[in-house]
């Protein structure tokens, strides 16, 4: 059994669809007309700043974010163990002394 029922879609909702953008909303059946009515919610697309990179690591990066200072490495397990200490010992000097860097020019 098929049933069809129309729903009424404001026009600004339909030129976003055709624009190929997402809309969130409800459907509810109209208590006096009987019809059902979709209503977009009013979200506005959140814009994010991106990640400032400080400095490009031999294995990694380190970022800074409006809130955070992010250290990245990526090593192979295939190195080793011990090999992996001594990189991530290095790839963490060489992120604090740029670190230490910056905060010394940002002072003067």
């Amino acid at each position: 059994m098929n049933i069809k029922k129309y729903i009424e879609v404001p026009e600004e909702i339909l030129v976003g669809l055709a624009e190929g953008k997402f809309v969130e909303g409800s459907l509810h059946r109209d208590k006096n007309t009987g019809r059902i009515v979709f209503n977009a919610y009013n979200r506005k697309a959140k814009k994010r700043k991106k990640d400032k990179l400080l400095v490009s690591l031999e294995h990694g990066w380190l970022k800074e974010s409006p809130t955070c200072i992010k250290f990245y490495c990526a090593l192979k397990k295939s190195i080793g163990t011990a090999r992996m200490l001594c990189a991530l010992e290095r790839e963490q000097k060489v992120a604090a002394g740029h670190l230490a860097d910056r905060e010394i020019v940002d002072r003067v």
